[in-house]
């Protein structure tokens, strides 16, 4: 098992920046994909960007060029810088560890953020 502690979201003005963090309970190296999720009221959860045990990242279209996703090994946290803030980004952002093991594979959530962009 895992617990995930999410923080760094609030109010910013379109342009501005947040860093969003997610701390695990456990040696990140032993989750195999880490990744932040969003979801709006009404709306599916949607991929923003992950990375996995190996370091390899993967983003959503949408977020290209603007945010990126990184890890502090030391501290078993998981970051997502986020540039060029559109209101379009609004939405509740979720840390999600997923671990694959020989019982199959398990996903776990963090509680979520909310990310506001606004002037």
């Amino acid at each position: 098992q895992v617990q995930l502690v999410e923080s760094g979201g609030g109010l910013v003005q379109p342009g501005g920046s947040l860093r969003l963090s997610c701390a695990a309970s456990r040696n990140i190296f032993s989750i195999d994909v880490m990744g932040w999720y969003r979801q709006a009221p009404g709306k599916q959860r949607e991929l923003v960007a992950v990375i996995t045990s190996r370091g390899s990242t993967n983003y959503a279209d949408s977020v290209k060029g603007r945010f990126t996703i990184s890890r502090d090994i030391t501290k078993n946290t998981v970051f997502l810088q986020m540039n060029s803030l559109k209101p379009e980004d609004t939405d509740v952002y979720y840390c999600k560890a997923k671990i694959i093991g020989g019982l199959g594979t398990h996903d776990y959530w963090g509680q979520g953020t909310q990310v506001t962009v606004s002037s």
